[in-house]
């Protein structure tokens, strides 16, 4: 009887502990790991960047997390360096044993690390991949949420071509996705009728454009885009004004959008042109479409009142919109594919079609985003004014661009 008792007892216990160990081990947070440039000259974007990926987990977490697990976010700083970012990945895989990751900055390093997730079958929502040529190279397991770099100056093209224009140069930086922005660019140009009349690159870190807008004085074009980080646009901003060089537009790519572009250049700033992916503006302003703002930014408002208040003082950019929505994505497919297995996360994510704070949300096989729309904004009296598309723009853009004098 007694050893019976034991037997039933030790059975209990042993019971007890594998249910205890499996319940302990049910709620370990479910571990999401990233790289972002916290230092380096991306710093500004991958921090907002990174500032959208932990605003998301926290509201993920109120929500009862994922998988029935808690959500913890490892983020670590790449310094804007694609070996330090592979190496960091690497380690988070292999080592830290994170159970999914999500995507760094800059089109380079996310170019670098695709390799990473693709051997490890693990997929990769990249919120700031927006080059194509990342997806056309057999990969499977990345995703991009941005609108692809050929298509970023869309807005500027349709609204040159609606008011008359004749001719546009283009001149970028000589890197990856603003080379994949300019051959979108021509190509927008030459359907509209307008044409090219200079085409220039210039090395990363070039400080000194004045050889390259002598030329762009020269050719005289209407319209002026340049594919850009921040440093450059607001050097070739500058140096525009310096050597007087007036086109009846121009257009900067990223870090025309940062608050921090109109800070440096004042009045400089005013009549410029930005693309943008996403805008604070398109989500507090009520306008008509064929699907109403609601739909198209679910939870944007309240994204927008969540982060400056997480994040006070801190520079609210489309990065972080698309941090926050490319989080969304990857939590959507953990929860989807009710696993964490990669091809099972994969093929949802293939599946989706929805609404992110972010906006749409859909890619092809490759993984090319096809859904979410750019929108180009012009700094008008110290704000950005979103005046494209129509559709959703509350304002108009102040055409032509005055002399540097008048402004």
């Amino acid at each position: 009887m007694r050893w019976g008792r034991a037997v039933i007892a030790g059975f209990v216990f042993t019971s007890l502990s594998i249910s205890m160990l499996a319940r302990g081990d049910a709620q370990s947070p479910l571990r999401i790991g990233a790289s972002l440039p916290q230092t380096g000259p991306y710093a500004g974007p991958g921090q907002n960047q990174l500032r959208g990926y932990r605003l998301c987990v926290k509201d993920a977490n109120e929500k009862g997390g994922v998988l029935g697990r808690r959500i913890e976010l490892i983020a670590e700083d790449d310094q804007s360096k694609a070996p330090t970012a592979v190496a960091i990945y690497e380690r988070l895989i292999t080592q830290g044993k994170v159970d999914a990751i999500l995507g760094p900055y800059y089109a380079p390093v996310v170019e670098a690390v695709a390799d990473v997730s693709e051997k490890h079958k693990m997929p990769m929502v990249a919120p700031a991949g927006a080059t194509t040529s990342i997806h056309k190279k057999g990969r499977r397991f990345v995703f991009m949420m941005f609108s692809p770099g050929e298509v970023y100056l869309e807005g500027l093209i349709d609204m040159a071509a609606r008011r008359g224009l004749k001719t546009v140069a283009l001149i970028h930086e000589d890197t990856m996705f603003p080379r994949g922005l300019a051959a979108g660019t021509l190509e927008l140009a030459r359907k509209r009728g307008l044409s090219v009349v200079l085409v220039e690159a210039y090395p990363p870190r070039t400080t000194d454009f004045s050889a390259i807008l002598t030329k762009v004085r020269t050719a005289n074009p209407d319209v002026l885009a340049a594919g850009t980080y921040f440093d450059d646009a607001v050097a070739i901003t500058r140096q525009l004004r310096e050597l007087n060089v007036n086109p009846k537009m121009f257009a900067v790519t990223v870090g025309g959008d940062f608050p921090e572009f109109y800070q440096i250049l004042g009045r400089g700033a005013e009549f410029v042109y930005g693309a943008s992916q996403w805008e604070a503006e398109l989500v507090t302003f009520r306008a008509g479409g064929l699907i109403p703002l609601a739909r198209q930014y679910p939870g944007a408002r309240e994204f927008v009142e969540s982060y400056r208040k997480e994040f006070p003082g801190a520079a609210l950019s489309y990065h972080s919109a698309s941090g926050y929505g490319g989080c969304q994505v990857l939590i959507g497919a953990i929860r989807r594919a009710g696993s964490l297995d990669g091809e099972k996360v994969r093929d949802a994510i293939l599946t989706m079609d929805l609404y992110t704070v972010f906006g749409a949300f859909k890619v092809d096989k490759a993984g090319i985003q096809i859904a979410h729309k750019m929108a180009m904004f012009q700094w008008q009296d110290g704000k950005k004014v979103i005046v494209w598309p129509e559709e959703l723009a509350p304002g108009k853009p102040r055409f032509p661009t005055p002399p540097w004098s008048q402004r």
